[in-house]
């Protein structure tokens, strides 16, 4: 089996034994995590020998068939998921067995593992495809078990349902998009309509179409109602991939559609708006995580802060310098957050579970009854505040560049006033966290995996900034923007 296949077919395969044997589902689901992991660095060190790997599905090539590529970005955002997946796979051993009545065990562990996996199948197709209408495929598929997953939480079927009916309205939009691109000129391949798409009020509309349903799926501002709710309310291993990873993929598709087809005829005001958007994200979600008194809210509305820093790639994408290194920085950002976020919400879950509850005010205790967890909530914290030398802080450190080098140094203050907002939202959680309360007692104590696999994907931010070398190279390859130059900085 191909490397590339093999990133779609074995979840997917792990998908179908959980849901026809679910007695066997757990120790599926881990093998394939394991499995995955090995396969997706497998495929890095094989695009780093052997630069952009490509494949068609059944030995048809496009337009009949479905073909596959794995650039240094795709595979980047492989090992995310796979490492991501690995940690939440782990944590939810543990999670759907401690403080659970048997009935609400069976029924929620059975439903994770089938949904989960085909989630984990979907988002590798979605990385790896190569033409607009597969991503549609791939996004109503990834959008449909995420959904199901937060209703697995008998109480998050509102937030799950108003998840789905934003979901299909986004992929309306999108899908409305594809069509007119496929009307103008009779093929859905990237690579073909990034040589033919041309300035013109059809793709102009079918660009505004795609955008505004993808906007949609990645909750930027002011976009971003249904959010908060899915990810607060969903058991603590689903909000993880949701927030490290189903955003991210509405993202990374915008990202790839305006370096390809959408390059020739996006506008600097186009860029600008998105831009503009990306920083109402960072101010409005950072403000209302300051005042979640949950702290699993605190985490999501983190999110869409944090969502917002990657929408500010789009106001540098018209400069050759200050667009690549933009292009690095929000790559690094993408990563980063997928770790320490993934790693925050599993800590919550821990909270949770342990406590009783997760309101701010009330964590005093926690320090003395869960260190671990505690550590792994201040490491995440770190990144997502950008402090050195973690991830977080590569990846503001580089888009502070990109302002300066193109003179637009307002997105400097944005990003300032952003990591000084995620400083505030932090140590408000930590402060209430260390203190000590005598009679504290937690009411379960959390699986050791549940506490070691958060703290892994925290260090796995931190790690991300101090061993960014090969991670660097990885990402060059394939890559529209050049190699990463910084002399021009100040």
């Amino acid at each position: 089996m191909n490397l590339i296949a093999a990133q779609i077919l074995l979840p997917l395969a792990g998908a179908l034994i959980a849901f026809l044997w679910p007695r066997h589902a757990r120790i599926t689901g881990i093998i394939v995590a394991f499995t995955l992991v090995l396969l997706a660095l497998s495929l890095a060190f094989a695009v780093n020998a052997d630069g952009v790997l490509r494949t068609s599905l059944g030995g048809w090539d496009p337009p009949l068939g479905i073909s596959l590529y794995a650039d240094g970005l795709t595979t980047l955002f492989l090992c995310l998921t796979a490492v991501v997946g690995l940690g939440a796979s782990l944590h939810a051993t543990g999670y759907f067995k401690s403080g659970r009545s048997e009935s609400d065990l069976n029924s929620i562990a059975h439903g994770w593992w089938p949904l989960w996996l085909a989630l984990w199948a979907a988002l590798n197709a979605l990385f790896l495809t190569e033409d607009v209408f597969n991503l549609y495929v791939t996004l109503e598929l990834m959008g449909l078990a995420a959904v199901a997953l937060v209703s697995l939480e008998a109480h998050a079927v509102t937030a799950a349902t108003r998840y789905l009916l934003v979901g299909l309205l986004g992929s309306m939009f999108y899908l409305l998009g594809v069509g007119l691109l496929y009307a103008l000129h009779g093929t859905v391949d990237i690579r073909a309509l990034s040589a033919l798409l041309q300035p013109e009020p059809a793709a102009w509309v079918a660009m505004a179409l795609m955008t505004a349903g993808l906007l949609l799926k990645a909750a930027l501002f002011p976009l971003h109602f249904w959010l908060p709710p899915a990810h607060a309310n969903a058991p603590a291993p689903v909000s993880a991939v949701l927030s490290a990873l189903v955003v991210k993929a509405a993202f990374y598709v915008l990202f790839r559609l305006w370096l390809g087809p959408f390059a020739p005829i996006a506008t600097d005001l186009a860029g600008q708006l998105l831009g503009i958007l990306g920083a109402g994200a960072i101010i409005w979600g950072s403000l209302q995580a300051f005042m979640a008194p949950r702290l699993k809210l605190v985490v999501a509305y983190s999110t869409v802060a944090q969502i917002g820093y990657l929408f500010l790639w789009f106001p540098f994408a018209g400069s050759s310098v200050a667009g690549a290194i933009a292009w690095y920085g929000v790559v690094w950002l993408a990563l980063s957050h997928g770790l320490a976020k993934a790693g925050l919400f599993l800590a919550a879950g821990n909270i949770l579970h342990a406590s009783g509850h997760d309101r701010v005010t009330d964590l005093a205790g926690v320090g003395q009854h869960m260190p671990v967890t505690l550590f792994a909530v201040g490491i995440a914290c770190a990144s997502i505040m950008g402090l050195p030398p973690s991830g977080g802080f590569v990846g503001k450190w580089l888009l502070l560049n990109a302002a300066f080098v193109s003179g637009q140094w307002w997105w400097a203050a944005v990003l300032l006033f952003g990591g000084v907002m995620a400083a505030a939202y932090s140590f408000r959680v930590l402060l209430h966290a260390f203190r000590n309360k005598a009679s504290t007692v937690p009411a379960h104590t959390p699986h050791p995996l549940m506490q070691w696999s958060a703290l892994a994907l925290a260090v796995g931010a931190l790690l991300l900034g101090i061993l960014s070398a090969m991670p660097l190279q990885l990402a060059e390859i394939g890559a529209s923007v050049g190699k990463l130059e910084l002399t021009e900085a100040p």
